[in-house]
């Protein structure tokens, strides 16, 4: 069974059709690399992946589990979208850090919030809030910065903050951890740590969607690929076939216009 299916996904703002008719599946532990030019629904889709954007069409299963379908009025409700987007876990482009928190208190805050909805957690408040710290402090250990734990996100260089952003996506375990352009706000030589701690995730089993423009990378790391162009997947197959063989015509140009810069 996929851990993710997407069927017939669509979103328009206005007039403005962004997405077509989006539709693939993923296997557990598996890396997808979503490219293409600007506009294409790259970014759009992964909200709407999230919950961040609600689809006009289409539906959303994980684990065989329909966590969204657009037909279905009730599964529109606030509460229930917060749960659903707990199967996932999103690494945005600008890092999205609390200013007024500090790095251990930026990743273990999602996982305080949740904690505090457990019936126990009045009882068992010291034990939880250890736990929570321990696991916020391994994660942070993970993406290389145990030295930075009490320094707040001004501190911090870009690639730094978006390494605890990471580490904060990580927190609640998502089943889908999903980046939008990791490293468009890093300057060049501070986007190869971000991505050498994504490559280190795809060795812990970690099921991923990378919305890059780093072709390189995508094709280094990614088990599969994903083309867009104007709301649609325009080729989609295995690293080597897109990057190697590409089918499309257009996708053949993108390659092309990308080599001329």
């Amino acid at each position: 069974m996929p851990i993710l299916e997407v069927r017939n996904i669509r979103k328009s703002f206005g007039n403005n059709e962004v997405l077509r008719g989006v539709g693939f599946t993923m296997e557990k532990g598996e890396v997808l690399a979503i490219i293409g030019s600007s506009g294409s629904g790259k970014t759009t889709l992964l909200r709407c992946l999230n919950f961040l954007e609600r689809p006009d069409a289409g539906q959303i299963l994980v684990n065989g589990e329909m966590l969204f379908d657009a037909e279905d009025e009730s599964i529109h409700n606030e509460k229930e979208l917060r749960k659903k987007r707990l199967h996932f876990g999103l690494v945005f482009q600008s890092f999205n850090l609390f200013p007024q928190y500090n790095v251990l208190r930026n990743v273990s805050l999602a996982m305080e919030l949740l904690a505090k909805e457990r019936p126990d957690f009045k009882s068992r408040r010291r034990e939880i809030m250890g736990e929570i710290e321990s696991r916020a402090l391994a994660l942070i250990s993970r993406v290389g910065l145990a030295d930075k734990v009490n320094s707040y996100p001004y501190q911090l260089s870009g690639g730094q903050q978006q390494r605890v952003a990471i580490a904060r996506a990580l927190a609640l375990s998502p089943e889908i951890l999903c980046f939008d352009e990791p490293t468009s706000a890093l300057d060049p030589e501070l986007t190869g740590e971000v991505l050498k701690v994504i490559r280190s995730l795809k060795s812990s089993d970690s099921t991923m969607i990378v919305v890059t423009h780093e072709m390189e990378f995508a094709r280094n790391v990614a088990d599969k690929v994903i083309f867009m162009a104007d709301g649609l997947i325009e080729e989609e197959g295995t690293a080597e076939e897109v990057f190697g063989n590409p089918k499309s015509e257009r996708t053949r140009a993108f390659f092309s216009s990308l080599s001329e810069r």
